[in-house]
C-alpha cells in the first residue's frame, strides 16, 4: 500500500515505514503529524481524490528537526568590481510514516 501526500508545496510517494525530509514543520520531535492524501493504492485498487481522498489520512511522527547542507550563492557583475557571497542552509523536518488509514 502506498499513498501520495502533499506538504510544503511538494508531493511525496510514501509507504508505511518510510523516513523522508520535508519542508520545515512547526512541530517538536516525537509529535504526530497528519498529511492529506491525494492518491492511494491498496492491492492494485487506486483511489484518486479531488483534490484529496475523503476519510484517508497519513499519520507520521517527527524524528528530527535540522538544516541541510550549506550552499554558496555567489553573484557578481563583470567589469564592475561588484561581488557578493552568501551562504544558505535550508531547514527541514525529518518524518517517519507510521500509518495510512
Amino acid at each position: 500500500m502506498f499513498a501520495v501526500i502533499q506538504t510544503g508545496g511538494k508531493q511525496y510517494k510514501v509507504q508505511v515505514g518510510d523516513v523522508l525530509e520535508v519542508e520545515k514543520l512547526e512541530k517538536q520531535v516525537g509529535e504526530k503529524v497528519e498529511f492529506d492524501v491525494l492518491l492511494t493504492s491498496n492491492e492494485g485498487k487506486v483511489v484518486c481524490g479531488t483534490p484529496v481522498v475523503d476519510k484517508v489520512v497519513c499519520v507520521a511522527e517527527v524524528v528530527e528537526q535540522g538544516k541541510g547542507k550549506k550552499i554558496v550563492v555567489y553573484k557578481y557583475k563583470a567589469k564592475k568590481n561588484v561581488r557578493s557571497k552568501q551562504g544558505h542552509r535550508q531547514p527541514y523536518t525529518k518524518v517517519k510514516i507510521l500509518e495510512i488509514k
